[in-house]
């Protein structure tokens, strides 16, 4: 990989890490302790705040494990490995790199 195509992917895994991290912003907010006070809240907006903290706690787990990707891949970038497969060393299609950044595997190695 050239360093400008390089350069290009290092750009989009760092907006794509500052997105992952306003979104973990938010979804730490929404994951907070859901107040069980029937005087404040009826019985069905409980259960819909109970649910929306579960989904807010579940997508604030998946940004973290996307977060750890991103930053992998920036290693690779760093180290002069990125685009290569980590599981046969043929270089990934950069389609698929433009399409999800933090790719580990060439479409062969990843099925």
């Amino acid at each position: 990989m050239d360093p400008a195509q390089a350069e290009h992917f290092r750009s989009l895994l760092l907006a794509l890490q500052a997105s992952l991290a306003d979104t973990a912003q938010s979804a730490e907010e929404a994951g907070e302790t859901v107040e069980l006070d029937q005087a404040r809240v009826g019985r069905l907006s409980r259960m819909d705040a109970m649910q929306a903290q579960q989904m807010a706690l579940e997508t604030e787990r998946r940004n973290r494990a996307r977060l750890v990707l991103v930053q992998r891949a920036l290693q690779r970038i760093e180290q002069g490995e990125y685009g290569d497969c980590l599981a046969c060393g043929e270089p990934i299609d950069p389609r698929r790199l433009e399409a999800d950044p933090t790719a580990e595997r060439c479409i062969n190695c990843a099925e």
